[in-house]
């Protein structure tokens, strides 16, 4: 009776509400769909569906002043989790997909980033994880199958992603995936990871794998400031078979050349190769919510031994490897969100000037040697100087690994970016340029200039609408025609824009 006559909103309060359950399966999913209008396209019809690689490289993309490509494509990725009450969280199943396609490109087929035309019907499911994680206790992780393979010790299914894109070597070495191994340890003040992958198999019954290891160490030495370690190995007994389709990998495959890395050109001479990287890394207000200034930056140094089969079967000293990659980012957050900040993004590696001419290669290796992309340099700010991430099947830029196809470089990117209003409507305009620190034959070391802008709207919460228009202006390093694809003279210079929207759905 009492319960009749007060007000309906208490009528309510006065209800038990029952607890929600945990959910044992749980989806996540992120959808991406862009218009692109540029004026850089491959030449050759096959690669219509996916081009990877470097600009005016084997891929055969080009730029043409009479000519523009205008085409949408559209992404998502789906991850499903499962969570059983049965082990109470300590064992957890990840498994996440990719369906890429171009708008109206072809049906009733078989194959990855193709499937939108008229029926569709095809069959274009990508596998991009299958992975375990136990957690025999708090603050440890064991990650057991096909996994984010990223060069940071942050755990991939438990960070931002921009966070780890912006530490550590900012995937600038690795950030694929790859089927292993691996240990972590997450305490208050430091974190280590150690790892096993196997990137080629090859034949069982063989000695011709490559497999790769690692360890790297993260100390905090105060709220603000940490420092880090690593040491990778990749163990390479494969003489290039294996890998992308008809590319291969490893040293001496025609990957390096779509990949823009350095390519040894063993011929069909069987090698063997062991490389380790040993590096350092730091950072300062990494989040930045610590501090109005924020600083990251690496040194890796990369050595190895290379042997070469001879005529009796016995291996002799190939050529040796060694080179040194660099980067450091510097910025100031003047606003209230982190959208509002103006940073510098430079980037250093060692270059070769005469090939193996020495017996040395005296340059940086990245994982792009094995895969493609398997080395991600998209954290800076630019478009087509260096590549950006917002692609679905054309990842192309003039610098796509951080080696330059073996000469090295010194770039930099700037960046000023404004919540116009914030958390809703923002801006950015940027520029980067770069010099190659070996000549190629024919050419000079000035590699280009770039300006970019962007402005984005958020539609409601994880979805977004965005602008971006970007012009890189070469310079003489494409008068060569060794890197400007054979061409008589230096190309025309590439642009893109294009409108995209995004949505992070849980």
């Amino acid at each position: 009776m009492l319960l009749a006559q007060t007000p309906p909103y208490f009528q309510q309060l006065e209800k038990k509400i029952p607890e929600k359950s945990n959910k044992e399966f749980q989806y996540i999913a992120y959808f991406y769909n862009h218009f692109v209008n540029t004026n850089v396209y491959p030449t050759n019809d096959f690669l219509k569906g996916q081009v990877i690689g470097r600009l005016y490289g084997q891929n055969t993309t080009t730029t043409s002043d009479t000519l523009s490509a205008s085409y949408f494509e559209q992404r998502i990725l789906p991850f499903f989790i499962y969570q059983p009450k049965l082990f109470d969280g300590k064992a957890i199943l990840r498994a996440s997909f990719e369906i890429d396609f171009t708008w109206g490109d072809v049906a009733y087929g078989t194959g990855g980033n193709f499937g939108s035309a008229p029926s569709g019907d095809q069959v274009n499911l990508q596998t991009q994880n299958i992975e375990l994680e136990l957690i025999p206790t708090p603050g440890w992780a064991v990650n057991l199958g096909l996994q984010r393979m990223f060069d940071t010790p942050h755990n991939p299914y438990r960070t931002f992603f921009d966070q780890m894109l912006n530490s550590a070597y900012r995937l600038n070495y690795w950030g694929t995936d790859g089927v292993g191994i691996t240990v972590r340890r997450d305490a208050d003040f430091y974190k280590w990871k150690a790892g096993f992958f196997q990137l080629y198999e090859n034949n069982i019954q063989k000695d011709d794998d490559v497999w790769m290891s690692e360890f790297t160490y993260r100390q905090a030495l105060s709220r603000k400031f940490h420092l880090g370690g690593s040491l990778y190995w990749v163990r390479d007994r494969s003489n290039g078979q294996g890998g992308p389709s008809i590319l291969g990998q490893g040293l001496n495959s025609t990957l390096n050349d779509y990949n823009g890395t350095f390519r040894f050109r063993f011929g069909g001479t069987p090698y063997k190769a062991d490389i380790v990287w040993l590096g350092t890394y730091f950072g300062y207000n990494e989040s930045l919510v610590m501090d109005n200034w924020f600083l990251t930056g690496y040194l890796n140094y990369n050595w190895g031994k290379t042997q070469l089969e001879d005529a009796n079967g016995n291996y002799n000293a190939g050529p040796d490897i060694s080179g040194l990659g660099a980067n450091l980012r510097l910025g100031y957050k003047y606003g209230q969100t982190t959208n509002d900040i103006i940073y510098a993004d430079a980037i250093f590696t060692t270059g070769d000037s005469d090939g193996l001419a020495d017996n040395k290669y005296s340059g940086v290796i990245t994982g792009n040697t094995w895969g493609t992309p398997a080395g991600l340099n998209v954290g800076h700010g630019g478009y087509l100087l260096f590549p950006h991430a917002n692609v679905v099947n054309r990842y192309v830029a003039a610098i796509t690994d951080i080696s330059n196809l073996g000469y090295g470089v010194t770039g930099v990117n700037v960046n000023l970016s404004k919540d116009i209003i914030p958390h809703k409507l923002s801006g950015k305009i940027g520029g980067a340029t770069a010099v190659s620190n070996a000549k190629p034959f024919g050419g000079g070391q000035f590699m280009g200039v770039e300006g970019n802008l962007k402005i984005g709207y958020q539609l409601g919460v994880f979805m977004n609408v965005e602008l971006h228009a970007a012009r890189l202006w070469l310079g003489d390093f494409y008068d060569s025609t060794v890197v400007n694809g054979g061409a008589t003279e230096r190309p025309v210079d590439p642009y893109t824009a294009f409108i995209a929207f995004k949505w992070l759905m849980f």
